[in-house]
């Protein structure tokens, strides 16, 4: 391994992290523009399209640690966009579960919120971004397998 290897895998590292900061900073503030934050975002966002979730399921799907959501789910129960639902075979399970309100709410901001990230990606081409998407998989898939 030499240092110019070494030099590249940081550069690369370096340019993965501000791109992605970049990427997040701007949507979240779109996000904060609905009255969200970017994790009652992601919970809408995962219930609007994976339906009901097992509160302690939610963290590991959105990359949260699980204390904070039961934070994060009290305010969405507040805002009336979600609600709690016992399992009925398993009293130990919770489901968080969309309102009719929740629906609403995110048919209404996830056009814009698509189309904000389409913008966002705009400066790749279609096959620039196939072949992005395809090594940072890859990557990623590698360094979880080890």
């Amino acid at each position: 391994m030499s240092n110019e290897d070494i030099n590249q895998s940081l550069k690369l590292f370096i340019v993965l992290s501000r791109a992605y900061r970049a990427i997040n900073e701007n949507v979240n503030k779109l996000i904060q523009t609905y009255g969200l934050n970017p994790t009652e975002f992601a919970v809408m966002e995962l219930l609007y399209h994976k339906g009901d979730q097992p509160l302690q399921q939610i963290g590991g799907k959105i990359l949260l640690a699980s204390g904070s959501i039961t934070y994060v789910v009290d305010k969405l129960e507040e805002k009336g966009y979600l609600k709690r639902v016992a399992c009925p075979s398993d009293r130990r399970v919770t489901f968080a579960q969309i309102t009719d309100a929740g629906k609403e709410m995110i048919e209404s901001i996830f056009p814009n919120h698509e189309e904000k990230i389409h913008e966002l990606m705009s400066e790749l081409s279609k096959e620039e971004k196939a072949t992005v998407i395809e090594l940072v998989k890859r990557l990623g898939l590698s360094i979880a397998s080890k």
